[in-house]
């Protein structure tokens, strides 16, 4: 009987041993990854944004709402590229909601750093994540506090560790060879790509598009919220530290996960409204000041606490 419970007792000793060197492995691995992705910003602060917070950092460890923004970037060999999606989240954990919307890639703003009126897209090829950054809160009037930034491989990868998305197609059609039928529908990584990026056959052009796109990311972040499984964490991982950048610190990740992933549990969405026009043979995006006003008193409301 002793020798049972001795026996026991060791392999009770080894089994805690071993759970804790793998939870110590994991979290390091998570620290090594957050290390490798981090790249703070060298903020541009353009004169019409006025911080509500005085300039301050947002407050994770207090369920402080904060405004990040999405950067879907197409980088080619020796080519900075262009930011081809550009999602704004407007994250407030005391009402339990996400408010997300697309900028249109075409807008036509200023570009924050070059004095000249652009598509707001190419901030990017201009001035890297920072140029688009202090573009963007140019033009909707608000702080961006963090930004993620995903290369298309990646978040191609990223979708199929989470199992895929579930999303519903307003009409079929034909992307790059993959038939996308009407209705609910499944969509591995690659698919998901073809999905978000079809412009041309969309009655509402790239508004169709970016709608869209919206429905895929609201369906991965509902996935990833719910992303358990240690045996493909170490893939996700891999897939984050090479296709992903944000200045989002190890700790604030921590905080995201920890504390904000249970309050959020609506996500809804908006569309800026505007209308294309050429101007001087190049296609624009126009928005007008009424909606500019519009989508910033939805933002600075959706942030009240």
């Amino acid at each position: 009987m002793k020798k049972w419970m001795k026996w026991t007792a060791w392999i009770a000793s080894l089994l805690i041993i071993v759970v804790f060197g793998y939870a110590i492995y994991l979290y390091q691995s998570v620290k090594s990854t957050a290390d490798q992705i981090y790249e703070p910003r060298n903020p541009v602060k353009p004169v019409s944004v006025t911080d509500a917070k005085g300039g301050l950092q947002v407050e994770l460890n207090r369920k402080e709402p904060f405004n990040a923004l999405i950067l879907g970037v197409d980088e080619r060999q020796n080519d900075r590229g262009r930011s081809d999606t550009m999602i704004v989240l407007s994250v407030n954990p005391g009402k339990k909601k996400v408010l997300m919307f697309n900028i249109p890639r075409d807008t036509r703003t200023e570009i924050v750093g070059r004095n000249t009126e652009d598509k707001i897209n190419h901030a990017y090829a201009f001035g890297g994540v920072d140029m688009s950054l202090a573009t963007v809160e140019q033009f909707l009037g608000i702080p961006i506090h963090y930004y993620m930034k995903v290369d298309m491989e990646g978040f191609s990868k990223i979708i199929d560790l989470v199992g895929g998305v579930d999303v519903n197609n307003p009409f079929a059609f034909d992307y790059e060879g993959k038939r996308y039928e009407q209705g609910n529908i499944h969509l591995d990584g690659v698919a998901a790509l073809g999905f978000s990026r079809m412009r041309y056959d969309d009655p509402k052009g790239d508004l169709g598009r970016n709608d869209r796109q919206r429905e895929v990311l609201k369906q991965m972040l509902k996935n990833t919220m719910q992303f358990s499984s240690v045996l493909h964490l170490q893939n996700m991982l891999d897939e984050l530290g090479t296709h992903v950048r944000t200045d989002l610190t190890f700790d604030e990740m921590k905080e995201l996960l920890l504390d904000y992933r249970s309050d959020l549990e609506q996500i809804d969405t908006v569309e800026i409204k505007g209308k294309g026009e050429k101007i001087n043979g190049i296609y624009y995006f126009i928005v007008g000041q009424e909606e500019k006003e519009r989508i910033h008193g939805l933002l600075t409301q959706h942030l009240e606490q």
